[in-house]
């Protein structure tokens, strides 16, 4: 699924203008460079060279890509792809029969050139394929022709086939539609890639690659009518697809185009997919729910650490403020300590107790009747110095 950029597009065939994609000849051709039977030589040589013999065989022309297919202790198979058909049969006529002549060689190599066969089904191939299958009764019932109608695309551009103006490179059943449909009436497409569960269904066997920078894609296209479906296959047989681009420039790629041979759209197959799908989607669904829960409970085990946490802290405030109390308490002045321990000395069902109790509450009557007294005669004296200093000089006061 080679893309190459097209020099020469004047052989191209218009496939559907909106999308700017057109049909291209595959310009091939199959180049055997045999040995001879007996080669007495002093080195041996490699496929590079007699590459390269062949490149300066058809100066100045020159393919586009050349590729080794095979080789043998008899022959060299060379793949060599031109831009035109007509450039095709110019180099076939410079290359067949010619011969080769090596270095340290005392034998020639023939070169045999021949125009490459597109590898595509024959009418006859898929006429006689529903002859060469077994066919279930089930199939009997629901096909009323097992006349191929189908056709199974590989290796298109997704970007040739997405909507215009769309910032998404994915491809789109409608403008696949558009562009196949200039061959007859369709009746079904399928573009597995976008189907989110596909994927999954056929295990990871999804025929999307990257090709040149472009993803490819494959697709399933069912036409109304046969005679539709035969001109489609003979239009796209030894084709290639051209894209040319506002700017002029055109770039090309191979796609397999063949006949479908796994009845895609038959009821059975369609009910298979369907099943799988919803199988698929309970699986997603419960993974959902998993990670729901999973999140819930995560959320739960956050507000208990962080319930945790809270508890931790304030347990360890009370221990602090315990501590400080303690430190307060040690700090006592050491006469109330005194007092105390003195007062425990002494317990309360002893009279010597009860004796001293008495006279503690003596004492402290005595005390607070000498503190009035202090405290009248304190008054007296203010109350007597406000009234000095507020009578006149010549106004002598009497005190008695």
């Amino acid at each position: 699924m080679t893309i190459t950029i097209v020099y020469d597009n004047s052989e191209a065939m218009e496939l559907c203008a909106s999308q700017h994609l057109y049909l291209k000849p595959v310009a091939k051709l199959t180049i055997n460079v045999v040995f001879p039977e007996h080669t007495e030589s002093t080195r041996s040589f490699s496929k590079w060279e007699v590459m390269d013999e062949l490149k300066n065989m058809i100066c100045p022309d020159q393919f586009t890509t050349v590729r080794v297919s095979k080789r043998t202790k008899d022959f060299i198979r060379f793949e060599g792809e031109a831009e035109t058909k007509r450039l095709i049969l110019t180099l076939k006529e410079k290359l067949h029969g010619k011969v080769i002549k090596l270095n340290d060689f005392k034998d020639d190599l023939k070169v045999m050139a021949t125009e490459a066969h597109a590898d595509f089904p024959t009418p006859q191939e898929w006429a006689s394929y529903p002859n060469k299958r077994e066919i279930m009764n089930e199939d009997l019932t629901e096909q009323t022709s097992d006349i191929p109608d189908c056709i199974y695309f590989e290796g298109l551009p997704c970007k040739w086939f997405a909507l215009k103006g769309s910032n998404s490179e994915k491809p789109s059943e409608d403008v696949l539609r558009v562009v196949f449909e200039s061959f007859g009436k369709i009746k079904n497409i399928d573009i597995p890639m976008l189907d989110p569960y596909r994927e999954e269904m056929v295990g990871g066997n999804l025929n999307n690659f990257l090709f040149g920078g472009l993803q490819t894609f494959e697709a399933f296209i069912q036409y109304q009518e046969y005679t539709a479906f035969v001109k489609a296959m003979e239009s796209l047989r030894g084709m290639k697809l051209m894209f040319k681009g506002d700017d002029g420039k055109a770039l090309a790629c191979n796609m397999k185009v063949t006949f479908d041979t796994t009845k895609h759209f038959s009821k059975g197959a369609i009910k298979k997919r369907r099943l799988e799908r919803q199988k698929l989607q309970e699986l997603e669904q419960e993974r959902k729910r998993e990670k729901k829960r999973e999140e819930e409970e995560a959320s739960r085990k956050r507000r208990d650490d962080e319930k945790n946490a809270r508890e931790r802290k304030r347990k360890a405030k009370l221990k602090r403020r315990e501590h400080r109390q303690i430190d307060r308490d040690e700090k006592r002045p050491r006469k109330q300590q005194k007092v105390t321990a003195e007062e425990e000395q002494w317990p309360e069902n002893m009279p010597e107790w009860e004796e001293r109790k008495y006279l503690l509450a003596q004492r402290r009557v005595e005390s607070i009747r000498l503190l009035t007294v202090l405290l009248s005669r304190v008054k007296v004296r203010i109350f007597l110095k406000n009234i000095l200093t507020s009578q006149r000089p010549h106004q002598p006061i009497c005190v008695s």
